[in-house]
């Protein structure tokens, strides 16, 4: 069998020219489009990689601001419960400081009306003790009560002695004014004599003495001057009777509170 080299020449040559055709024209752009969707796809990974590594460090922040959140929603809380305390422990004080405040006026109130009352009831006791003692004295003795009171500060005077005299005779001596001779009555001049005479006789010096009427004066006679004071005074003798009623007048308070 004869080979025919042309035809074979030329076959061959066509299959060179064939796959120079297709690589030329088929092969190459085939895979260039491979490797750039290659490429496409390896930027599409990066892509999604990056996108998912951001995505992950979002999530993280935003658990981080979460927690902080948390933390200051917590902490809020914590104040506005602490503020809340503080405020009902500020408004109780406040309120226990006041009834305190309000008790304690009442309790001095009390005292004041009960200091008050035992007042009225010793002024009282005094005049109503003194009327009758008076009366009683008026009734027993030749002479008026007056006379009586006179009679017991003059003997008084006269019994004086000491540095209560001392004193007494030095603040006569001293004082510019004459001394003052204070009774709840108006004393009668023969009264008024027998306190002189008493005074002379006990300091050996004509004494000069201003004679006064005190009403409020009821517990007699009393003479003042230059600060130093020599007094017969019936309230020596409601002094006890003064105290039990006061005792009186306590007694049903403190079985009140008991």
């Amino acid at each position: 069998m004869l080979i025919d080299w042309f035809t074979v020449g030329a076959q061959a040559l066509n299959f060179l020219i064939l796959v120079w055709l297709m690589k030329r024209f088929l092969y190459k752009p085939v895979l260039d489009a491979i490797d750039a969707r290659e490429a496409r796809i390896a930027a599409a990974i990066a892509d999604a990689d990056g996108k998912t590594a951001e995505a992950a460090k979002e999530r993280e922040e935003f658990q981080h601001k979460n927690e902080v959140f948390d933390q200051e929603r917590a902490a809020l809380v914590t104040q506005a419960t602490d503020e809340a305390n503080a405020e009902r422990q500020r408004l109780l004080d406040d309120a226990r400081q006041a009834a305190d405040a309000l008790s304690a006026k009442r309790m001095e109130m009390l005292k004041h009306e009960v200091h008050t009352l035992n007042q009225a009831i010793g002024r009282r006791t005094e005049r109503e003790v003194f009327a009758i003692a008076r009366q009683a004295l008026t009734d027993l003795a030749s002479t008026s009560l007056e006379a009586r009171m006179a009679d017991v500060f003059t003997r008084r005077l006269r019994e004086m002695g000491g540095e209560v005299k001392a004193g007494l005779a030095e603040g006569l001596r001293s004082a510019p004014d004459p001394a003052i001779v204070r009774s709840a009555f108006d004393l009668p001049a023969e009264l008024r004599a027998d306190i002189q005479r008493a005074l002379n006789e006990t300091f050996s010096d004509d004494v000069r003495v201003r004679f006064e009427t005190a009403p409020d004066l009821v517990s007699g006679i009393e003479l003042t001057t230059n600060g130093h004071t020599v007094a017969w005074s019936i309230a020596e003798y409601l002094a006890s009777l003064e105290k039990a009623v006061g005792e009186l007048i306590k007694e049903p308070d403190h079985a009140q509170r008991a």
